[in-house]
């Protein structure tokens, strides 16, 4: 059986369609032939979504995600079969300043997705809860790569909002409810369709291209891991099939995926740059970082795939080199579409 042949006709139901990661996977399962709705707090049009034109071929329905009541309404009216939930308030640095916004959007926008599956138990074949490697919090080196049984020890809003959520749906997919529910925990995600341009690499991107001046928030000695979005859509498609066919094998389960491959955030920046062929801006750059302090973030984390590969026999397709390359050449159409140069 294809891949096409699994999903054709599945409804599959997306929070955070309008995000980068949401976007993405919508595009993937349109292209499978899937019927795909996804809620939508508003149509800001400046979105992959809206640019691929992948809105005009799925449901958009606009809610809040803290509505338990339309929530149910669309699992159950729209014959929900595959439950993506994606939808967040992502931004470390906005947790920090508003940490209750993103408590209520995080925590509550998750129990309330949850208890609307709990309440169509015979509809939902299989639900993926977006957690983040963010959720574990801050441990040493020597204890890198995060394993999926470690404690979740975290102290920023974000990272604590995340981690609560994570736990919830854990508990709805214990043996007191049995629902098909299990947990994704990726490292950082770029490729198309990235436009927070406070993320990393569309704004070094989008600098590196001429765009606007690259104002680095650290030092660069930061470790972190990077996933092309390609390769996370594969796998949800993967995990979420599986789950399907079989809901008691895996309901529960949480899954890291990274590429193994840890790195400076100041090594990706270099890639950027040069890639792009603008090693004079670069010296810049690096000018710009030496001695700088970042605040607010954990500064290393990474973690490994050896889970997800023994249980669903995946791993990224996708180098580092290579996610940046197609990024940086999806970007110079988009940019010049939308920005004018500095």
């Amino acid at each position: 059986m294809t891949e096409k042949d699994k999903w054709a006709g599945k409804n599959v139901f997306i929070t955070g369609i309008n995000g980068f990661i949401g976007g993405n996977l919508a595009k993937r399962f349109v292209s499978l032939g899937a019927n795909v709705f996804g809620l939508i707090r508003n149509r800001n049009m400046r979105t992959f979504l809206y640019y691929e034109g992948i809105a005009d071929r799925v449901t958009l329905i606009k809610g809040d995600l803290t509505d338990k009541d339309l929530l149910l309404r669309i699992i159950s009216e729209e014959q929900i079969n595959y439950v993506y939930h994606l939808a967040a308030q992502v931004e470390v640095g906005v947790g920090m300043i508003n940490p209750f916004d993103t408590f209520e959007v995080n925590i509550k926008g998750t129990y309330s997705l949850l208890e609307a599956v709990r309440l169509c138990p015979d509809k939902v074949k299989a639900m993926i809860v977006a957690s983040t490697d963010k959720a574990y919090g801050q441990y040493r080196i020597d204890q890198m790569p995060y394993k999926e049984d470690y404690p979740l020890i975290p102290i920023y809003p974000y990272d604590v909002s995340k981690a609560c959520a994570d736990m919830i749906a854990r508990s709805y997919a214990s043996d007191i409810y049995n629902l098909p529910i299990v947990v994704t925990r990726f490292c950082n995600i770029y490729g198309p369709g990235q436009l927070n341009f406070s993320a990393l690499l569309p704004d070094a991107i989008r600098s590196a291209l001429g765009y606007t001046t690259f104002i680095p928030r650290g030092s660069g000695e930061q470790i972190r891991d990077f996933i092309y979005v390609d390769d996370v859509a594969d796998l949800y498609t993967v995990i979420g099939a599986k789950i399907g066919r079989d809901p008691s094998k895996h309901a529960g389960e949480v899954f890291n995926a990274g590429t193994n491959s840890p790195i400076s955030v100041r090594s990706v920046i270099e890639e950027i740059y040069t890639a792009v062929s603008n090693e004079k801006e670069l010296q810049k750059v690096i000018e710009r970082m030496e001695g700088k302090k970042t605040t607010g973030e954990i500064q290393q984390q990474y973690m490994d795939f050896e889970k997800v590969n023994r249980y669903f026999d995946w791993k990224p397709k996708h180098s580092l080199k290579e996610g940046i390359a197609k990024t940086i050449e999806w970007f110079k159409v988009y940019l010049a579409d939308n920005y004018n140069r500095k």
